[in-house]
């Protein structure tokens, strides 16, 4: 903290703006990582007890390289659940260096997954298992993302089709054509199941960031932490109501998943948790 101090205060003599991100996520298995950071022993013990906390594929290997989505919001930190500790993460941040927000500290990105990015590990290429272009894999085999999909399926009246993620998806080095489930004619991601899955599978990423960035958004927003203007109105009775904002922008990152961009399903995009294909805009 010290170190990051000094380099607020330094880059604040020389006039320079500075982003600083809110790294939630291990380093060295993605593209342009240039170091090796694991997440934090006390995070890996937990795991060695209990592997689900990690995502998981349907071969049943765990990737360390983040949080499952599917703990979110279950106490296995010493009563404190994943979005506790991204909440009080980025309040100590903020209680130390708010008074740089809005001059020095314009905004603060917050991790959301692999590399930072609101995407499932559907393409680990740091360990080997995916090579480009490959369609990658689903990251749903963790007990509290099973029990969640189980929820789903029962209540969507179709309970069998809460066992995993689709049978016929291919490895992490198919191609789109190769498999039963993303084949452009007739695959399974056209289906009734399909669909089912696919927005299962994409609403629990929609709804992780919002957790994440609400737990962010409450804690820049609390009572005495810097803020601007945003708007000011005048009512019919002449009273003026103004309307403030932090001092800072709350950002996010979203993957650029382009590789089977121009093949109907988009298969790529569909196992990184985007449900966008040629019929249907996900974005």
């Amino acid at each position: 903290m010290l170190y990051a101090l000094s380099f607020a205060r330094r880059c604040a003599v020389f006039g320079l703006k500075v982003q600083a991100v809110m790294s939630f996520h291990a380093a060295g298995g993605n593209v342009g990582d240039t170091c090796k950071i694991p997440l934090p022993k006390w995070v890996l013990d937990i795991g060695e007890g209990n592997p689900d906390i990690f995502y998981t594929d349907k071969q049943m290997h765990r990737n360390k390289e983040c949080l499952s989505l599917g703990c979110d919001e279950v106490p296995l930190f010493w009563g404190r659940s994943p979005v506790d500790m991204y909440r009080d993460f980025t309040d100590a941040f903020a209680n130390q260096f708010d008074y740089l927000f809005g001059t020095v500290i314009t905004e603060i990105t917050v991790g959301l997954g692999p590399a930072g990015e609101l995407r499932y590990p559907s393409y680990p290429e740091g360990d080997g298992r995916w090579r480009f272009p490959g369609v990658g894999e689903y990251q749903c085999c963790d007990k509290y993302m099973l029990a969640d999909l189980r929820a789903a399926a029962r209540a969507a009246g179709h309970p069998e089709w809460g066992h995993g993620g689709p049978h016929d998806a291919g490895h992490y080095n198919s191609r789109s054509w190769e498999t039963g489930f993303f084949v452009s004619q007739g695959g399974n991601w056209q289906t009734e199941y399909g669909h089912f899955f696919l927005s299962w599978y994409s609403g629990l990423l929609v709804r992780h960031a919002r957790r994440i960035l609400g737990a962010a958004a409450e804690v820049l927003n609390k009572p005495g932490r810097p803020r601007m203007i945003k708007a000011v109105k005048e009512l019919e009775n002449g009273h003026v109501v103004y309307e403030f904002q932090p001092m800072v922008q709350l950002g996010a990152k979203l993957a650029g998943v382009h590789w089977w961009f121009k093949s109907r399903a988009h298969a790529a995009e569909l196992t990184a948790g985007y449900y966008n294909t040629r019929d249907r805009d996900g974005y």
